[in-house]
């Protein structure tokens, strides 16, 4: 068995939003981040995190711009918008109330 684990139903966007709540970042940048605070439980395919940043923006909870990257390379930026601010706190919210009420459904006794 792997320490990875699988990202529930709808829990990559609310990574990518909190990754770039603490600034601007690069596709890459944002994966290798969500890898290095979890611990490197959570890894997010290129696969995921790509179709996942480009639904963010057409939702407008976040903004891309073109700029270049510590290699000296080409990237796209993204950053949190006001709107997507408030959906993390929306989405931070929910989550806390559903890891708190299965707690208390694996805390029965």
């Amino acid at each position: 068995m792997t320490d990875r684990l699988d990202l529930p139903q709808g829990t990559l966007d609310l990574l990518i939003l909190k990754s770039l709540s603490l600034g601007s970042q690069h596709g890459w940048a944002i994966s290798e981040r969500i890898h290095q605070v979890s611990r490197a439980t959570l890894q997010i395919p290129q696969g995921s995190l790509y179709p996942a940043l480009h639904r963010l923006e057409r939702q407008g909870w976040i903004r891309a711009e073109w700029g270049t990257s510590d290699n000296n390379r080409r990237a796209k930026y993204y950053e949190l918008t006001r709107t997507g601010r408030k959906q993390l706190d929306a989405e931070a919210d929910a989550w806390d109330r559903l890891t708190a009420a299965v707690a208390l459904v694996l805390g029965m006794a």
